[in-house]
């Protein structure tokens, strides 16, 4: 059986598995509410422009935040080589890209280069994880299959990277007359390869690069690592309103309408009308797109919790777990859900994955929001969870209540009658 058909059943396969996965994430996302409108184009681009690929908020931590950047720079020039690859194995051709001259060296040396650059920034990350014992990495939410998640998709990098290598250091050695592309780093390891093993290390290496692409394409949507392909999506459809701005709810805006309205104040409802939507979110069906979007793009990279005053202040609140919970929840409950509408598992989103004490810690004050790199918005969820509470269950601390009763009867938040309200201004003379 000739490279070309071996390569060319396995790549059917890879992208059969992944276009299956693509139709369950898309099954997932019709279980979800509409969310904002998408607009205001070309400030997406710009947006995207700079935390996607500039990796701006990244670079807030200088030294680790370079290192992270390179390694997705990296990635980005490296694909271009990939994409390479799977036309080789197709064609039976070899450097196809060959023909782009000087821009085809440009590409294949920093591919050399980058590779070098992700292998050492690799051992970097592992030593963090594993050695330093960064105090982000660790809470709750961050399970042995989290760290083991983390530890398994760096070595398939480092393999990736010393593949790569490999195989252009066979390539170097085996077409020493007529070698196309620029390669500083693999050039360096050529006395190391005989002329006789340099076919045998190029094609093995090739194999191993292409085939772990495949596998690890397919392995990144049930892993924290499907970043990687949601990143730049996710940035582009960040919501562009001033991060403090709290949405309205537009189930109580249109009640509140029909109340003012006095044509339909006391109208009785008609009776093939729909049941009233739920207030907030209870479930991962009163999400929005979005929510589930910020979900699957969480890198648990924990920026936001080790920023966050309530968690930093000891309380159980940690906006990382908010996400990882969501997306826990929907891979749970969602594929009952998908078919059958009121598949029940006798448990919900609010109350059995994040409990109430989680969403009261909350100050909104969106540190959180500022601080991720992929623009998710912890915040906008975590208030259509109170929502939820106060609206549906009429849980609240107690303080609100008290508030809410006296906004009720005085019209204000605070215990006075109205007619109380300039009490403090008797005896006070007023110069103009």
């Amino acid at each position: 059986m000739s490279k070309q058909l071996i390569f060319g059943l396995f790549l059917l396969l890879s992208l059969g598995l992944f276009t299956y996965t693509l139709f369950r994430l898309a099954s997932f996302f019709r279980l979800t509410r509409k969310g904002f409108k998408v607009d205001r184009i070309g400030e997406r681009i710009t947006t995207t422009l700079l935390v996607a690929f500039g990796q701006t908020k990244i670079l807030r931590k200088p030294v680790i935040g370079l290192m992270h950047a390179l390694v997705y720079w990296g990635f980005m020039v490296i694909t271009i080589g990939s994409l390479e690859m799977m036309i080789d194995g197709l064609a039976e051709t070899e450097r196809i890209f060959g023909s782009w001259g000087i821009l085809y060296d440009f590409i294949t040396a920093s591919g050399d280069i980058f590779a070098a650059i992700i292998i050492l920034s690799c051992f970097a990350f592992l030593a963090r994880r594993h050695l330093m014992k960064v105090k982000r990495f660790s809470g709750v939410e961050m399970t042995t299959k989290s760290n083991m998640d983390a530890t398994a998709a760096l070595t398939m990098i480092l393999i990736l990277m010393f593949s790569l290598i490999g195989m252009n250091t066979g390539y170097l050695v085996n077409h020493r007359d007529d070698i196309v592309g620029s390669y500083p780093i693999s050039s360096l390891l050529t006395g190391l390869v005989s002329v006789e093993s340099a076919h045998m290390i190029q094609e093995t290496n090739w194999w191993i690069h292409i085939v772990l692409i495949f596998v690890f394409l397919n392995i990144l949507p049930y892993s924290k690592h499907f970043h990687i392909i949601m990143s730049i999506p996710n940035v582009f459809l960040t919501d562009l309103k001033p991060m403090t701005q709290m949405n309205n709810m537009a189930s109580v805006t249109k009640e509140v309408k029909l109340m003012m309205d006095p044509n339909t104040a006391f109208a009785a409802p008609a009776e093939d009308a729909p049941p009233p939507e739920r207030f907030g979110v209870k479930d991962i069906e009163d999400i929005t797109w979005k929510n589930y979007t910020d979900s699957l793009t969480c890198t648990e990279c924990g920026r936001c919790t080790s920023v966050c005053p309530a968690n930093i202040t000891g309380k159980l609140l940690s906006p990382r777990k908010i996400m990882i919970d969501t997306r826990k929840r929907m891979n749970d409950r969602g594929p009952g859900l998908s078919k059958d509408p009121n598949f029940d598992d006798g448990k919900s989103l609010v109350g059995d994955y994040i409990t109430a004490e989680e969403l009261w810690a909350c100050t909104t004050c969106n540190a959180c929001v500022q601080e991720c790199p992929v623009n998710i918005d912890q915040v906008s969820l975590i208030m259509d969870m109170r929502r939820n509470l106060v609206m549906e269950e009429s849980n609240a601390p107690k303080e609100l209540v008290q508030m809410f009763t006296n906004i009720e009867n005085n019209g204000s938040p605070w215990q006075f009658s109205p007619d109380d309200r300039m009490k403090w201004a008797e005896g006070l003379s007023l110069r103009t």
